[in-house]
Formats: C-alpha cells, structure tokens, sequence
C-alpha cells in the first residue's frame, strides 16, 4: 500500500511538472521524452510514468501510441477548462491574447448570470454577494484581499443564478479573474471606481433588476478587456 501511494505521489508530481512545462510552450515541437527518459528525469518507476501519461492524455495535452511514443497534442485538443490546466496557465504568465480570450468567455457568462441571479437569488445568496462587496470595500487598494473579495463577489453571482452549468465553470472564472483582475486593476487604478462598478451590479440584484444587472455586468467585464486590447494594440505598433 505504502508503494503505490508513493507511486501515485509521484505520478502527480510528474503530472504537475510536465504539464505546466507543455503549457509553458517548453515541447513546442511535439515532441517528448521517452519512458525510460522521463524515468530518469523524474526519479520515477515506469508504472509511475505510465500513470503520469494516462493523467495528461485525459486532459488532452498528449497521446502515447505504439511506435509514435509520447506527443504534445495541438492546442485544441487540450481540455482548458480543466482546474489543473487552468493554474497552470495562471502560473505561465499568460500572454494577452489567452487574457482577452479569458475575457471574452467571462462577458459571454457572467452577465446572462448576473441577470439570472436578479431573477432567481434567494435571500442568503444575496447577503453573499454583498458580503463580497464589503469586502472589496474594505480592503487596499490591490491587495491579496482585494482580490480575493473580487473574485468571491463574482462567484457568488454564478451559485446565485441557480444555474448548475454556470456553477460549475466556477474553476475557470476563478482562473480567469485571478489573471485579468491582477493585470487590469494596477492600469486603471480608481479602487472607489472599481467598488462603485461592483456596486452597481449588485444593487440591479438587489432590486431584481435582470436587465440593468445584465448591462452592468457588461461594462464591467468590458472595460476590462478594452484595456487589455489597448494594451495588446500598443505592442502591434
């Protein structure tokens, strides 16, 4: 028992190190060690490496065939919404493009959810979002706190749409505000202005107002991604 709880130790550890350095663009050639290479960087049995692989070929980001060996699928075929996949983009310092791209699917969600939650919020999801909003009160400007109030107020609207599928993509918009939210919130500055904005969501909520909740949402998420299409405008010059 105690080797093959080592063994699944090990194949995790491998599974962490090995996917973020595919994320990271480190085999951009398709390319992968060998099993018996990856044993010997890893420090790891075959069995483990094995597991490792069946891990990382569930979440799309290789195959392993007779006479092919090991291959880096395209990124296509990765399966981004997966929580491991998701930290480890975090932990890569993502481009602007996968921020814009972040961006684009939280406005594609986040105000039809916000709209949902005006209509079908009970009383103590309600309490929830403005416990959040408190919080981002509260906290300075740009703060570890700050964020995490941020991201709370924003998770706390998908559980109050009562909708189960937007519940569950609550790992990615996790992700995806963790990221954005640290780069967007230093270029505009205003923590009053950010909290107002908050604000203004949560009170449409409040007053069951599924149209201005939507709407407010938008400019929300909008404003955020003009900066980073500003930003990636300014590169291209």
């Amino acid at each position: 028992m105690a080797l093959l709880d080592r063994n699944f130790n090990l194949s995790h550890r491998m599974v962490h190190e090995l996917g973020k350095a595919i994320i990271c663009g480190e085999y951009n050639d398709n390319g992968l060690p060998t099993e018996a290479e990856l044993c010997d960087k890893f420090g790891v049995s075959r069995s483990a490496v094995r597991e490792a692989v069946k891990m990382l070929s569930a979440k799309g980001l290789i195959s392993s065939k007779p006479r092919q060996g090991i291959r880096v699928e395209a990124e296509e075929e990765w399966n981004i919404f997966d929580p491991d996949l998701l930290r480890w983009s975090l932990e890569s310092k993502p481009s602007m493009k996968v921020l814009k791209e972040f961006l684009q699917v939280r406005i594609a969600i986040e105000p039809e959810a916000a709209a949902l939650a005006a209509r079908y919020a009970s009383a103590d999801q309600i309490d929830a979002i403005e416990a959040a909003l408190e919080r981002m009160k509260n906290a300075e400007e740009n703060s570890q706190e700050d964020l995490d109030a941020d991201i709370a107020f924003h998770i706390s609207i998908l559980y109050a749409s009562n909708n189960r599928f937007y519940v569950r993509l609550r790992d990615f918009i996790k992700t995806a505000l963790r990221v954005s939210i640290s780069h967007t919130s230093p270029m505009k500055g205003n923590h009053e202005g950010i909290v107002e904005d908050h604000a203004k969501v949560f009170n449409a909520i409040k007053n069951r107002n599924p149209e201005r909740a939507k709407h407010s949402m938008l400019l929300l998420i909008d404003e955020a991604l003009n900066f980073i299409e500003e930003e990636l405008a300014s590169k291209q010059e």
